[in-house]
């Protein structure tokens, strides 16, 4: 395959994320039924900030995943980016290869806090800058949603395969179902979203399990809207999502159609991104969301 470093198999690196990805699915199930109990939640949750909680869950993943990946491929250099390390300033990133994974041990924490169920875990290798090979583990769906860079697909632990059923006949936005944040919406937002006048809409955490909703044909589109001046959603949230849903036949980018770039200032991924299911009538769809959002005036634009 084209772009990966000189000597890497593309078949055992996706053999090796599958392990780590079902050894995760282990430890999230474990933290997830322990939070449950009102006495263990204390000492699970050790970061109590309402709007950005760290749970040993998280900790324990990160740990695991990153050992996982300097033991088997120490040799190729590449940098790795995680939320839990970008968070402590002892752990400063700088890239310094044209690789680099970009962990999320556990999107969607605020569910998994409440018992939802709605969380995954996220994993990419980014190639300049850009999403090349994606994971989204469902630990409470008992699915893991893989890209290669060429195609994806679903697979449940004992290695049933899923197919990815995305909804590309729908090519008019009153006939679509949005799946939007559970815990991650403001005003600005649904107000767009009740002028767009949607079909139908989900609500769940998670960004990855948004995007795997899509993928199975729950819903057609997700927007993610952050108001200037306030917290975005970073490069972890969205690049093993995007490269899952890239390759199965969708599209991710922003308002402008333009795609995300990774590694910017404080990994931030701000203004409106929008995922949909059909890459060929994603564009004309992102014109119409413009132009509802111009219209009533809902987004300060530059």
């Amino acid at each position: 395959m084209t772009n990966l470093p000189f000597g890497l198999d593309i078949n055992n690196l996706i053999g090796d994320l599958r392990v780590l990805s079902w050894e995760a699915a282990d430890i999230l199930i474990y933290y997830s039924n322990l939070i449950r109990n009102q006495k263990e939640k204390a000492k699970i949750i050790q970061n109590k900030t309402p709007d950005d909680p760290v749970t040993l869950a998280d900790l324990k993943v990160n740990e695991m995943v990153i050992n996982g990946i300097n033991k088997n491929y120490k040799i190729f250099g590449w940098d790795i980016l995680s939320e839990e390390n970008a968070k402590d300033e002892s752990n400063y990133f700088e890239a310094k290869s044209d690789f680099c994974w970009v962990l999320d041990p556990l999107d969607g924490t605020k569910d998994f806090i409440q018992g939802t169920g709605n969380y995954a875990m996220h994993l990419a290798l980014n190639y300049k800058q850009k999403p090349l090979i994606g994971v989204v583990l469902i630990p409470e769906k008992n699915q893991l949603w893989i890209s290669n860079g060429r195609k994806s697909w679903c697979e449940s632990r004992d290695g049933t395969y899923l197919k990815t059923n995305l909804s590309q006949n729908k090519r008019r936005i009153h006939d679509m179902t949005i799946v939007t944040s559970k815990n991650h919406r403001n005003v600005t937002l649904k107000k767009v979203i009740e002028k767009l006048n949607f079909k139908d809409q989900i609500i769940m955490g998670s960004v990855g399990c948004k995007i795997s909703s899509i993928l199975r044909g729950e819903s057609n589109i997700y927007i993610c809207l952050s108001l200037p001046g306030e917290s975005s959603p970073k490069d972890w949230d969205f690049a093993a999502p995007e490269a899952i849903l890239k390759t199965a036949g969708g599209s991710l980018t922003n308002l402008n159609n333009d795609e995300l770039s990774y590694g910017g200032s404080n990994f931030e991924q701000g203004g409106i991104i929008v995922a949909t299911s059909d890459k060929f009538s994603h564009n004309s769809i992102c014109t119409e969301i413009m132009q509802i959002i111009r219209k009533y005036d809902l987004y300060p634009f530059d």
